[in-house]
């Protein structure tokens, strides 16, 4: 006698369509595959960012090393030559000195003459290099940021004016070299 014919075949996969686990375990090592791909080269695209950044960072740091090294080198030329126009300035009044010097039987006057010259000449060098005399008048206010009291004395004139010089001051482009040395009306 015979079986019927009606026995369905044995599946070792259900019939539903859904895939078997191997199939899970292979699509899942792809996807991690695929994840970590992508991660190394986006690691690499970031290593190489940062290498890029480095190296500009680093040529950034050497420009702005030579450009230090540059404005040092020109402000220790500034300094060095900076006496060059002065001392120019003030050779006229040396030649002019020693040519007084080098006359030996001068009259008082020629001397007197030949040091008036030589005091125009060294005044002329001071103010193209700029540096002015302070040199208040009689009455003028006290500014005790170009002028020294030396004393106070009593006088017909108004409270801390000046009274007198006794010894110029100077500025060096506004700046005070040395202050003017004057005596001061005392308040009455």
């Amino acid at each position: 006698m015979s079986e019927p014919q009606n026995k369905q075949p044995e599946h070792n996969q259900p019939l539903t369509g859904a895939p078997s686990p191997e199939e899970l375990e292979a699509a899942q090592a792809a996807n991690e595959f695929d994840e970590l791909s992508a991660a190394q080269a986006e690691v690499a695209t970031l290593q190489a960012k940062n290498t890029e950044l480095n190296e500009r960072y680093l040529r950034a740091k050497a420009d702005a090393e030579n450009a230090r090294r540059r404005a040092d080198d020109e402000i220790a030329k500034s300094r060095k030559f900076a006496l060059e126009s002065f001392a120019e300035s003030l050779l006229p009044v040396m030649d002019s000195l020693e040519a007084g010097l080098a006359v030996k039987e001068a009259t008082l006057e020629q001397l007197r003459e030949g040091t008036e010259v030589t005091l125009k000449q060294l005044k002329a060098a001071l103010e193209r290099n700029k540096v002015i005399q302070i040199d208040p008048a009689a009455g003028a206010k006290f500014d005790p940021h170009q002028h020294q009291a030396i004393s106070m004395v009593p006088a017909d004139q108004d409270a801390n004016t000046v009274v007198s010089v006794l010894q110029k001051g100077y500025l060096i482009a506004e700046r005070v070299l040395r202050p003017a040395l004057v005596t001061v009306a005392a308040p009455k």
